[in-house]
Order: structure tokens, then C-alpha cells, then sequence
């Protein structure tokens, strides 16, 4: 795909990065953003009527599992019809992100698709076991903006303090998944009324808790530059809260289902819904939701993990947690938007912006000189995601429901990467 000569006219133009929100023309000239500005003229260019339709900078998803480097292709072009040009790839897949050689192709594999970029995280430890430090400096320099050990604990405190001083020596940022596993060993639900009920063993928030406790701890002591993902519980919540105010310099991401779900959709023991953390009470997402409405949680995400059917086809404690939610992030967050739970402004940010802070990266707003990553979607219009669904996984709740807004027009690179009627 070639870099584009492309006039977006007459678009309501939302960057949450520069608080701009007004009807505009946009030009992009040899793939950067050239120019803003009402009625531009632009010989030869391509136009794109976005009348009606708003134009967003690029989505970015700040974490995204992929089981292996051939499902970039399918997995990035589903990004793509979901607006988002940047993806955080956690380093769990199948091979694990602990060498040079996997990065290289983690790298390789989304530049030949060319849909959307891939922002692969490194393994904290040597094969995620959580024993051995793994070559950090040399992940980063190879291409990965971060290191994680994704679900898997550093249980060891000694072992999780070095890695982070390691991290903090060479100014590497380091996202974290809390979770105590001795608490958490064996569990598939929130540990609560309903795993009572179903007969289901459970996880109880503390496992959550009293691990991001800890880290905030070695967080502060060393000075590691720190993101926590995937937020579930309100006791999570009051500890980010009480880490900013004592100065310690973190941010949070929070997955969408958490912001829409509760324990009680394991009612019929439905896999679909079977994710990791689990789905905590309804006080817990009110909670969550607060967090984002305030800015206390940074960002949100898909935390997108795809799946065949086999994984789910099994009684619940036996499945693979995980929903496959790249192309569902735009519109479920837009459905939290017209509930009245969190203000448009706050919810894109929360998936530009401020997403590419929590992950260092200059990303996610309309800058003129920088190569364009756009977004175009038509509020107005609903989409069933099943109908044109393009990721490998189809483990989500979301695919009959009609959910509001439609990517029109995605660029990423300054190249066209997804165009729908």
C-alpha cells in the first residue's frame, strides 16, 4: 500500500491530546499530516467525504495477547477495521518474546501485513518462569518498548526487586499483572456469591491486591518507570489513587470487559466469559468505571486474546480465559459513552493519548509533521461485529450484539490500511 495523497473534509476532528474538537478538513501529504485547517485546498489529493463523521487520531490498545507470530496478519487487520494502529503485544505467545530472533520476527511479520504497528513487550524473565532475569537491554534495543512477565508472577520478592532495579538502571519501563498465584492457584471467578453458588473455585480479590501492593512498593523504592495492567477490583483502585498521591509515578489500564461485566454473567457457566483476571462484583466495576471517568486509570483495553472453539468447549474451569476483543474496543467504549459512564472526550483519550503515554510512546494524537494514524468513524451507524468479524478468535459475548459506531477509514504509516462502505 502505498503512502497516500488523501483530503479528509469536513470531519468533526476529536484529538483528546490537544483538546481539539471542531469541524475541520484534514490533509495527509506523502503519509505525515500535513495540514488542519477549514476548506483546504489539495490538487491530486484523494478525498474522503467525513461529513457527519468523526476523525480520530490512530486507537492505540495497550495490551494485546497474539498466540503466534502467523496470526499478526489476520489479528493486525482486525485492528485495523477497529481503527486501532498500535498494538502492545504482550510477550506470552507461542514462541515466547525472550530473544532477539522472536522480535526480529514479531517485527518482520506486521511490517510485510502493513495493517497496523506492532509495539512488542519483552519477557521481565527468562521464558516468563519467573526465575531468571532475562536480557533485557538487549529485547529493547532489538525493538521491544517494554518488558513483562504478562499473567505470570514473579513470585519470588528478591527475584521481582532485581529485575526492576535492572529495569531502572537503564530507564526501561516494565508493565506489570498483579497476581499472588499461591491465592490465585486454581481459581476461575471471582471469589464471591455467584462461584459459591455455580460451585466454582475462586479468586479472590486480595490475590490482586496484595501483589500490586507489593509492587507499588519496589515501584517507589526503585524508580522503575511502571505501567499496571488490567485493573479489575476497587481495592486496586484506592491503592493507584494513594500511590499518585505520594508521588509515585505509575499508570493503569483497565479491559473493556471489566468496565461492562460483572461476576454475574458466569450465571450459566458460559466460557465466553471465563477471563483472567476474573470478572469481580458490581461494586468492583463501578469502581473501575469511576477510575476511567476521573483519569485514576490511564487507559483501556482489549486485552484481546483469540482463541479456536476447543479452548471454550469444555465445562467452565477447564476452558481457556480470554475474549478476542480488538474490533469490539471502539464500539463497547462508545456504548459506555452513550450509558452516560464516562464523557466522549475522557473515553477516546483513554485509547489514544493516554494510552500512548502509559506506553512511552509519542503516539495517539493529530500532529501536522508526523506520519499519519487516523481514525474515521460514523457515530451514527450500528454494526452487529459477527457480521464482518475478522479476527481468528471468535471467543467473544459481543458477536450478535448491535453495538454503535463504524470504522470508515483507518490510516497507519500515512497508508491506508481499512476503507468500508
Amino acid at each position: 500500500m502505498s503512502q497516500a495523497h488523501l483530503l479528509i473534509r469536513k470531519g468533526r476532528i476529536i484529538d483528546p491530546a490537544s483538546g481539539r474538537d471542531e469541524i475541520m478538513d484534514l490533509l495527509i501529504e506523502k503519509g505525515r499530516l500535513a495540514r488542519l485547517g477549514a476548506s483546504l485546498d489539495a490538487p491530486g489529493a484523494e478525498i474522503f467525504d467525513a461529513e457527519g463523521m468523526w476523525v480520530l487520531p490512530g486507537l492505540v490498545d495497550t495490551c494485546v495477547r497474539l498466540p503466534s507470530p502467523s496470526s499478526i496478519a489476520s489479528e493486525t487487520r482486525a485492528a485495523a477495521s477497529g481503527g486501532i494502529t498500535h498494538l502492545c503485544v504482550m510477550p506470552d505467545g507461542n514462541p515466547v518474546t525472550d530473544s532477539t530472533a522472536v522480535v526480529r520476527l514479531l517485527r518482520e511479520q506486521a511490517m510485510k501485513a502493513g495493517f497496523a504497528r506492532v509495539l512488542p513487550l519483552g519477557a521481565l524473565t527468562q521464558g516468563l518462569n519467573g526465575e531468571q532475569l532475562a536480557e533485557m537491554r538487549t529485547l529493547t534495543d532489538a525493538g521491544c518498548i517494554g518488558l513483562s512477565n504478562a499473567g505470570r508472577p514473579v513470585q519470588d520478592s528478591l527475584t521481582f526487586k532485581r529485575c526492576l532495579e535492572y529495569a531502572a538502571t537503564f530507564d526501561l519501563p516494565v508493565m506489570l499483572r498483579p497476581e499472588d498465584s499461591s491465592l490465585s492457584s486454581g481459581g476461575c471467578a471471582h471469589e464471591g456469591p455467584v462461584a459459591t453458588r455455580l460451585g466454582l473455585p475462586g479468586i479472590p480479590a486480595l490475590a490482586e491486591t496484595i501483589d500490586m501492593a507489593r509492587a507499588l512498593l519496589v515501584i517507589e523504592q526503585v524508580g522503575v518507570r511502571a505501567h499496571i495492567h488490567q485493573l479489575s477490583c476497587a481495592g486496586s483502585v484506592a491503592l493507584l489513587r494513594q500511590a499518585r498521591e505520594a508521588g509515585i509515578s505509575v499508570t493503569a489500564d483497565v479491559s473493556i470487559h471489566h468496565l461492562l461485566l460483572d461476576e454475574s454473567a458466569l450465571a450459566n457457566y458460559d466460557s465466553r466469559f471465563h477471563v483472567r483476571p476474573p470478572l469481580r462484583s458490581t461494586a468492583d466495576r463501578q469502581a473501575l468505571l469511576a477510575a476511567v471517568a476521573d483519569g485514576t486509570i490511564d487507559a483501556v483495553c482489549s486485552q484481546h486474546s483469540p482463541m479456536g472453539s476447543a479452548s471454550k468447549a469444555a465445562p467452565f474451569p477447564d476452558t481457556q480465559p480470554g475474549i478476542a476483543g480488538i474490533e469490539t474496543l471502539l464500539p463497547l467504549l462508545l456504548k459506555l459513552v452513550e450509558d452516560g459512564d464516562i464523557s466522549l472526550l475522557r473515553a477516546l483519550d483513554a485509547i489514544t493519548a493516554s494510552a500512548g503515554r502509559c506506553l512511552g510512546q509519542p503516539i495517539g494524537m493529530l500532529e501536522p509533521g508526523r506520519m499519519a494514524h487516523v481514525c474515521v468513524v460514523d457515530p451514527t451507524r450500528q454494526q452487529r461485529p459477527g457480521d464482518d468479524w475478522l479476527s481468528r478468535g471468535l471467543n467473544s459475548p459481543w458477536l450478535e450484539t448491535m453495538l454503535p459506531g463504524i470504522v470508515r477509514l483507518t490510516v497507519c504509516d500515512g497508508r491506508v490500511t481499512w476503507l468500508s462502505d
